[in-house]
């Protein structure tokens, strides 16, 4: 499976970088690139890399996100994972770094508000 990434503002200055598919050893780098083409292009409050739609991580996966994380702090950008994948937040729980990315929660698909009868 192949990687695309979107990169959309959001207010506040915030930069949001949504990959989708597998972040692997054949396109780790993409995830690396996308950072720090947003580091180029200027200087946001914060990125956010939601990981929503990733199915799938591997190790040298994990390394382009902390490489990533380490280009955001020495820029003065704070580098967080939003709405990780079950799969990616047992990865990043699993090798320690959940909190190193802002401890998100995982996301689930059927994450709906239930509503009360009568409500």
């Amino acid at each position: 499976m192949s990687l695309s990434i979107v990169k959309s503002m959001r207010p506040g200055g915030v930069v949001q970088i949504a990959p989708r598919g597998e972040i692997d050893v054949d396109t780790a780098y993409e995830v690396r690139e996308a950072i720090a083409e947003v580091l180029a292009k200027g200087r946001p409050s914060r990125i956010e890399l939601n990981m929503r739609l990733v199915t799938f991580i591997d190790s040298v996966g994990i390394s382009a996100m902390v490489a990533g994380f380490q280009t955001c702090e020495v820029s003065g950008v704070k580098l967080v994972v939003t709405e990780p994948s079950r799969f990616v937040h047992r990865q990043l729980w699993v090798t320690g770094l959940l909190g190193l990315f802002g401890a998100p929660e995982p996301w689930f698909a059927d994450d709906t508000p239930e509503v009360l009868p009568g409500a």
